[in-house]
């Protein structure tokens, strides 16, 4: 039975992820922050083992490991999927350092603190038995698309898919690969905060009020119609064991407008996109 650690398990795709890959006959190590989450994960399915993980805190990464190899004994681990993140709109010449601090402290050093934990585990260690594992680091379209009004998390999954490179281009000494999924819009209960912030917008008083109630209308209704979170749960299964996996995935909807497009045309062109689409012009 090969061995997966699935970071911010508690809902949306690390939760479906962890379903899915327990469905396979994987042993699901996920993390999640509540014990509420934990029960429900393991009513979910047996095979899956919650680990109350909070990945900007050193203490719960050296605990979630010593679990592992507890688990493993002599083993490698097969997979670690970094998906643990958050997000929230604003402008950035007017969000708050320490709410644009906090997307890194997750999104980022997060990322690092479970990567660096779990690599012995994976193959660093050279005394384990087994195949090296694979790193997935769930990044974004907004990870080679910076959208206004998400700079902060587009920030830091631009961070991350260069994390990602840098990982799988070092880690070759040890035959563990690094791999990219980065997702468009998917149906999870995101949407559904991301509507309650939305209702108290903080920027209602701003230059931006109007453009960002039109950003965050299209974002709602891209997720609502989104991909179903089971689909990047294979894209998940497919990275982790493919015999040839590509280093990134971009399981995005309506791929060639919202991803061919915008990754070929000039930025420029981009910038006049949003700035029509969501009603912002330059002054007379």
């Amino acid at each position: 039975m090969k061995t997966v650690v699935i970071t911010g398990a508690s809902t949306g795709i690390g939760r479906t992820a962890a379903e899915h890959l327990a469905a396979q006959g994987w042993k699901v190590f996920a993390g999640v922050r509540k014990q509420e989450d934990a029960d429900a994960l393991t009513r979910a399915n047996p095979a899956i083992e919650p680990l109350m993980l909070d990945v900007t805190k050193p203490e719960d990464v050296e605990k979630a490991v010593a679990k592992v190899a507890e688990s493993l004994g002599g083993a490698k681990l097969a997979g670690l999927v970094n998906n643990a993140g958050i997000a929230n709109m604003g402008p950035l010449a007017l969000q708050p350092a320490d709410e644009f601090k906090a997307h890194f402290e997750v999104n980022v050093f997060g990322t690092l603190n479970a990567t660096q934990g779990f690599l012995p585990l994976l193959g660093m260690d050279r005394n384990r038995t087994g195949e090296p594992g694979r790193i997935v680091n769930i990044t974004s379209l907004g990870g080679r698309i910076a959208a206004p009004f998400l700079g902060a998390y587009t920030a830091t999954k631009h961070a991350v898919e260069s994390m990602t490179d840098s990982f799988r281009r070092e880690l070759i000494i040890y035959g563990i690969d690094a791999i990219a999924i980065g997702p468009g819009s998917v149906k999870t209960p995101i949407w559904d905060k991301a509507e309650d912030k939305n209702e108290n917008q903080p920027y209602a008083n701003s230059a931006w009020a109007e453009p960002i109630s039109k950003f965050s209308d299209t974002m709602l209704k891209g997720g609502r119609e989104g991909l179903p979170p089971e689909r990047i749960a294979e894209v998940i299964e497919t990275a982790l064991t493919d015999s040839s996996p590509k280093a990134r995935y971009a399981p995005v909807p309506n791929k060639f407008t919202n991803w061919t497009i915008p990754t070929h045309i000039p930025k420029r062109w981009l910038d006049s996109i949003f700035a029509n689409r969501f009603g912002m012009k330059k002054p007379d």
